[in-house]
């Protein structure tokens, strides 16, 4: 698997607490490995995020991705659970 950071994701993850900025890479480095390890809870997502998914960085952040192909993932959102569907 490989992952490509939309430019807003870059730029929010930059402003985020290193705890979460470590976090967040703990995970993602084990969504490389294996998407859906249950650690990471992926699941797709319906409304307005319709084809997109959802992976847990900690209890509170999420990462919305769209899954380009099998090989491909493009992280488009990354914040806190009511900031993202609130």
């Amino acid at each position: 698997m490989r992952v490509v950071l939309h430019k807003h994701f870059q730029k929010r993850l930059q402003k985020l607490p290193r705890s979460i900025q470590r976090a967040y890479k703990i995970r993602r480095n084990l969504f490389l490995k294996d998407p859906l390890n249950p650690m990471l809870e992926n699941h797709p997502l319906q409304g307005k995020y319709n084809g997109f998914r959802s992976i847990s960085i900690t209890g509170d952040f999420r990462v919305l991705y769209d899954p380009v192909n099998h090989e491909l993932a493009h992280f488009i959102l990354i914040g806190t659970h009511s900031e993202l569907y609130g």
